[in-house]
């Protein structure tokens, strides 16, 4: 039988899952007989922004994608462990993936909206998970919720590519938000921007927190300083495989870290 996530209640979140949206216990993730991460533990808060950071190949997006099984569309991907989402770990093979990436939504490094007009861009995820309400209404909700409803609202049939490269990645947000995610994952979504249009994602985002819970994986340590509340450090073994090595409230880790390595890392001493 098919667990499905809509099943359980917030209620049921609260009351098994406490404060934390995700907890992640003894994560491996292989690529065939490559261990791309190990040993993962990590709790993430409700209604928070977590910054993912670390040098390139620690296993930063890969572990992202653990968070809404996006790992098991790559065929020789394999994952160990639990994450407990509400109250069920989404690993169990009685749970569907569909419906695990419906409730945790993402938003890639490079826009890709799709070959469709604005209006259809936002509304698409919403048709095909079998939204009931007014079409015309989820639309406005969620271009509002990502801060483009005013420059958009008199264009709505034009294609998703007439926008610029800020504009097209708020409404790759706007469609994540359609579909009403817990989570929203986020893979360094402003590398590919400018940086007024990197300032307009940051406020976003620190807007969407107030109903969403945010992870985003950044290269960007003044960016992940300026918008998340928690912050994990990724580095790689010898080997190349990613770890945790430390996580806390980010201005005590960019402040005070526990870890020498981390302290080299956040001023630059390597990566």
């Amino acid at each position: 039988m098919i667990q499905t996530i809509s099943d359980t209640s917030s209620n049921n979140l609260a009351s098994r899952n406490g404060i934390h949206a995700i907890e992640a216990r003894g994560v491996n993730v292989y690529y065939g007989d490559f261990r791309a991460v190990k040993d993962i533990d990590l709790d993430i808060e409700r209604h928070k922004i977590t910054a993912f950071i670390g040098p390139s190949g620690c296993g930063k997006s890969t572990v992202l994608r653990v968070f809404n099984r996006m790992n098991d569309l790559i065929p020789i991907a394999r994952t160990e462990g639990s994450v407990q989402f509400h109250g069920l770990d989404i690993y169990n093979p009685s749970v569907d993936a569909v419906e695990v990436r419906r409730r945790v939504g993402m938003v890639f490094q490079k826009p890709n909206p799709f070959p469709k007009s604005i209006y259809d861009n936002v509304a698409w995820g919403a048709k095909i998970n079998g939204f009931k309400g007014k079409m015309d209404d989820l639309v406005e909700e969620s271009l509002r919720g990502a801060a483009l409803w005013d420059e958009v609202k008199d264009k709505l049939k034009d294609s998703g590519y007439s926008l610029s490269g800020g504009q097209q990645q708020r409404l790759c947000i706007a469609r994540a938000i359609a579909i009403k995610p817990d989570i929203i994952l986020m893979d360094e979504p402003a590398s590919a921007l400018d940086p007024i249009a990197t300032l307009r994602i940051e406020e976003l985002m620190r807007e969407l927190v107030k109903d969403y819970t945010i992870i985003v994986v950044t290269h960007n340590m003044q960016q992940a300083a300026r918008v998340s509340d928690y912050t994990a450090f990724f580095t790689v073994t010898p080997d190349r495989t990613g770890y945790l090595e430390e996580f806390g409230v980010t201005k005590e880790l960019f402040t005070n870290p526990r870890s020498k390595i981390t302290e080299d890392y956040i001023t630059g001493r390597f990566g």
